[in-house]
């Protein structure tokens, strides 16, 4: 999770660096939108070559998103694998006496087009952006301060969390624990987690401690300033394009 929000580019040089970030959440929700609404295969296909294209312009490296789709690719095939199995139709092929029919790979392949197509496009166009620039975005949108602090306090202690169970994870190594199916590995593993939340609990109470002294007051003050300008207009409009040329497509394919 952490490492998906989190800004991860190539270089500075990438296309989409200068548009402005409430078009980049803009414009992430509205391919998702479509993208789920549309169901024919050439449209999820078409929308998969778009967030391709804005993951070149992103500047994200091809080899560490690839391997991030590839992961969620395989829990999305353990979920789909059975679809050919129990979807009634037309036969295609028969596996170990299951016959598969077409109208389950077909269901199959547009689910699978659909979460690659909406991830990437997510990655590319939010994924690139620091938190602290997203949780502003949001504000400048309207989204309420408590939903955009709660993005930003996780995004931020994700990380904080992550680093507190691998040290008690370590605590219990030098002890000689070791994982198993025991009681005694249960217990454990248990007063791990309880001994995380804890944890966490007491680290809340201090950061909010700190927080209200430096003048906390339940909303975040906005230290620079996010204007539109001609690169976003014509960012907007290009993608409002493409986006509209699928929906044109999706509907003149329902109604043949």
């Amino acid at each position: 999770m952490s490492e998906i929000l989190t800004a991860d580019r190539s270089g500075p040089g990438a296309a989409l660096d200068g548009i402005d970030p409430r078009a980049r959440v803009i414009g992430a929700g509205a391919f998702a939108c479509v993208t789920v609404a549309c169901s024919w295969l050439p449209v999820l296909l078409a929308a998969l070559m778009l967030a391709l294209g804005l993951m070149a312009l992103s500047g994200r490296p091809v080899g560490a998103t690839l391997r991030r789709m590839a992961a969620m690719d395989g829990f999305i095939f353990l979920l789909v694998a059975m679809l050919p199995f129990t979807t009634p139709g037309a036969p295609v092929f028969t596996l170990w006496g299951f016959d598969a029919s077409r109208e389950g790979l077909v269901h199959a392949a547009r689910i699978l087009l659909t979460a690659n197509a909406v991830v990437l496009a997510l990655l590319s166009l939010v994924g690139t952006l620091e938190p602290v620039t997203m949780g502003q975005a949001l504000h400048r949108l309207g989204a309420p301060d408590r939903l955009v602090h709660l993005l930003l306090f996780t995004i931020r202690y994700i990380e904080v969390l992550r680093a507190e169970y691998l040290r008690l994870r370590r605590a219990m190594k030098v002890r000689c624990f070791r994982p198993g199916t025991s009681w005694h590995s249960y217990r454990s593993l248990g007063y791990l987690v309880g001994m995380m939340l804890v944890r966490a609990v007491e680290r809340s109470e201090r950061v909010l401690a700190a927080m209200k002294c430096r003048g906390f007051s339940g909303r975040m003050p906005v230290l620079s300033s996010l204007a539109y300008g001609r690169r976003d207009a014509v960012f907007g409009a290009g993608l409002g394009a493409l986006l509209l040329a699928m929906i044109m497509a999706e509907l003149a394919h329902a109604l043949v």
